[in-house]
């Protein structure tokens, strides 16, 4: 009995603990079930967002930024793709020898990629080059340090390089528009990024393939009234004009006359876009834009405008110039030298000062004002490019007789190269205004009339003397075609007053005279040595371009001699 009942008490303990080991493991079994119905069925994607977290990337997708292209569809910028080099400093070992080697492809030291990882221990990307060759690229991906990856880019190059820069300008690293049209046409050149979700490896690298989330939409297109092909005549012309005469800068426009297009707009000295390390920021300017000048004798045409509108002159009205000079409010007014007696066509062909102020001496200011207002002197172009400055036309209400005098022939305005080519094309279409475009139209655009076609006719009529022999722009004449056109030489405006030696070269022509199609301004800047004449410096610029232009555009002649009109009639 004695030896029964400690077993009894055994038997009991042993049941009591066996039972506890039952519960505890029941208890973990549904404590087990509980989590995995939790993490199954309640709480799904808890989990499944933190592995996401550790190896899923929403990578952007770069969008192709819009081509720009001529009126002929040549391209003028195009984005091409290449590659950027970044890392991740939380995969990259900085200890791992294989980075002495990736500054070496790179073109980068070594201490300093070591650096940018200990400084930016928290980051997940860095870039360490931008936009690297195919090569560079190859070899980066080839070395495959950990934390090391490559980004699909696009870089900006530009075809015509100088010949067109300041027209289309140019993008920054990010490739977005800083300067020309690359900034005025920024919004629709540039895409709309794309999203890919991507797998990332241990070593935090980007597994292929992916899944599209949003599909990147490209840029538009944007195609210029720009002929490259005038581009190129206009841009040598000038430049060697530039060289010749040892002057500081220059500016030549090229515009449609019916349609108000940019055909060709070039500039000295220019930059490459494709490679600006260096470059001053004065190279960059568009100076047939940004840069106003007084524009001289070129206005004497609009003069004599408002004098044939007024109806107080005529074309038999003579104007006595005798005996060279003229004293307006104690200032002499000179011309070149004494021409006596002249009519309005002759004042126009020998460039009179002295004849034109006088024809505006007789006239209201505010009708004279309004006449200068009216070809688009004191106002913008209409083409809004970027930092296009606008000319000055002063308030008549202010003007004293002098002014009234040496507005006549351009002195007391501003304009710029464009805007002074617009003048000319209201001459050339029969006085109707329009504003000037960078973009090719497919129909002509409306415009305002501001003078009868009668009157621009006239006008014409005489500025084609300016070529003929006894004209002031002889070197603009252009074999087999008639050209109205009128010279400017400038004195260029100091703190004292107006230098002896310093001036601005301009001439300003319409080819062809009897149906002018091309408006060409050319402005050069501070000509050194004996010529510096508009005649002499500026018209053969318009000649060496528009022998080139008339045969390209197919432009028939107006002025062939008798035997060969003869010929071409039957």
């Amino acid at each position: 009995m004695r030896s029964r009942r400690p077993q009894r008490g055994y038997r009991q303990t042993g049941s009591w603990r066996l039972n506890l080991v039952r519960l505890s493991f029941i208890v973990i079994g549904l404590g087990l079930l509980w989590r995995l119905v939790d993490i199954q069925v309640i709480n799904p994607d808890f989990l499944r967002n933190q592995g996401d977290a550790r190896h899923l990337r929403n990578v952007p997708i770069v969008a192709h930024r819009g081509m720009i292209l001529d009126r002929h569809g040549e391209p003028l910028a195009i984005s091409t793709p290449v590659h950027s080099v970044w890392l991740n400093p939380q995969a990259t070992d900085p200890e791992n020898p294989q980075l002495d080697k990736l500054a070496t492809i790179l073109g980068l030291q070594a201490k300093t990629i070591r650096e940018r990882i200990y400084q930016h221990p928290n980051r997940e990307f860095l870039y360490l080059k931008r936009r690297v060759t195919p090569e560079i690229s190859e070899q980066v991906r080839q070395l495959a340090v950990p934390g090391v990856a490559l980004q699909r880019e696009y870089k900006r190059y530009y075809p015509a390089g100088e010949v067109s820069a300041h027209v289309v300008g140019f993008t920054n690293i990010d490739d977005i528009g800083q300067e020309g049209l690359e900034l005025t046409y920024e919004p629709l050149l540039t895409g709309v990024p794309g999203l890919r979700r991507m797998v990332r490896d241990s070593r935090g690298n980007f597994v292929g393939g992916g899944e599209t989330i949003r599909a990147a939409k490209a840029g538009e297109n944007i195609q210029l009234s720009i002929d490259l092909r005038l581009q190129y005549l206009s841009y040598n012309a000038l430049k060697n004009a530039v060289e010749k005469h040892g002057a500081s800068s220059g500016s030549a426009v090229i515009l449609d006359v019916q349609t108000g297009e940019v055909l060709a707009m070039v500039n000295q000295p220019a930059f490459n876009p494709n490679n600006r390390q260096g470059v001053s920021s004065t190279n960059l300017r568009n100076r047939a834009v940004t840069d106003l000048f007084e524009p001289g004798s070129t206005v004497k045409p609009f003069t004599v405008v408002s004098g044939l509108k007024s109806g107080k002159f005529d074309l038999d009205s003579m104007i006595n110039t005798h005996p060279g000079t003229f004293r307006v409010s104690g200032h002499n007014i000179r011309d070149f030298r004494d021409y006596g007696i002249i009519n309005l066509a002759t004042s126009i062909q020998k460039s009179s000062n002295i004849a034109v102020s006088k024809i505006a001496l007789e006239l209201e200011p505010e009708q004279l004002w309004q006449d200068f207002a009216s070809f688009g002197m004191g106002t913008d172009s209409g083409a809004y490019f970027p930092g296009e400055a606008i000319g000055s036309l002063p308030d008549p209400r202010s003007w004293r007789t002098l002014d009234r005098a040496t507005l006549a022939y351009g002195y007391g305005l501003a304009t710029n190269t464009l805007q002074l080519a617009r003048a000319y094309t209201i001459i050339g279409n029969g006085g109707i205004m329009r504003d000037v475009t960078f973009i090719k139209q497919d129909k002509q655009p409306s415009g305002r009339r501001v003078f009868s076609n009668d009157l621009m006719q006239t006008v014409r009529d005489m500025m084609e003397l300016v070529v003929l022999p006894g004209g002031t722009a002889r070197r603009a004449a252009v074999p087999n075609y008639r050209v109205a056109a009128k010279t400017g030489t400038v004195k260029k405006a100091t703190a004292g007053g107006y230098t002896d030696n310093q001036y601005v070269s301009l001439l300003a022509g319409l080819i062809p005279a009897s149906n002018p199609r091309l408006a060409m301004v050319i402005t050069v800047d501070n000509p050194t040595g004996d010529e510096y004449y508009g005649g002499a410096v500026a018209a053969p610029v318009f000649a060496d371009v528009m022998v080139g232009a008339m045969r390209l555009l197919n432009i028939a002649p107006d002025a062939l001699p008798q035997t060969q009109l003869q010929v071409a009639q039957q």
